[in-house]
């Protein structure tokens, strides 16, 4: 990589909370990166006047105006290439990507998973960490792949789970370590300490690495 600021892409669906993160970071000279576009897949995002506040670019690829879905892809694929994105960062963006596009973009593309995968892949994960009795939960920051939250870890960040836990209560620390885990993974990527080789993970030059784990410090 030149000494350019690394050009992200965020796609986002909802509030941006993760978004505003970085931005943050940006903007306190945490993360060398400049946010070229933010774009969502649903019109009333609120992310979308987050990122309007702080003067960057927003565009919304609205998914119900495409009758396939590799017609959406496709759209989407075509404007991240126009906007020359090195790193494409999914927060909070509720649509499945299909394999052509992941392929597209591998090794650029990344995710925040509210889970300490490879555990409690898909939906729902905060209900399904306290039925099943576990102690400790998180979130997890990857590569992409076409096989669904399968791809190589970078880092998580782990919360213990409480007694009395409900899943919105979890959900809400987790997202706290969620803000705090992404925008670090994201500069780790603008130095060029991370990147992705044959599906694994490259930290400092050493390939297949156990992924970085922040802790909480709460018991």
């Amino acid at each position: 990589m030149n000494n350019a600021r690394l050009r992200i892409a965020v796609l986002i669906s909802g509030s941006g909370s993760n978004l505003q993160a970085i931005i943050d970071g940006i903007e306190t000279g945490e993360i060398d990166a400049t946010i070229v576009r933010v774009i969502s897949n649903r019109p009333g995002a609120g992310g979308l006047e987050r990122a309007r506040r702080h003067g960057i670019d927003t565009e919304v690829i609205d998914h119900r105006q495409f009758a396939r879905r590799a017609d959406y892809d496709r759209r989407l694929a075509g404007r991240l290439e126009a906007l020359a994105a090195d790193l494409v960062v999914l927060a909070g963006f509720m649509r499945i990507l299909g394999d052509a596009f992941v392929e597209r973009f591998e090794g650029q593309l990344i995710n925040i998973h509210p889970s300490l995968l490879p555990a409690y892949r898909g939906l729902h994960t905060h209900e399904r960490v306290i039925a099943d009795g576990q102690r400790q939960h998180g979130c997890s920051v990857h590569y992409v792949i076409p096989e669904l939250d399968a791809g190589p870890v970078i880092a998580q960040a782990v919360v213990p789970v409480h007694a009395d836990d409900t899943p919105a209560r979890l959900e809400d620390r987790v997202r706290a370590m969620e803000h705090r885990l992404y925008p670090r993974v994201v500069q780790w990527i603008a130095a060029g300490r991370v990147a992705m080789a044959n599906r694994s993970v490259v930290f400092d030059g050493q390939t297949g690495q156990t992924p970085v784990r922040l802790e909480t410090g709460e018991t």
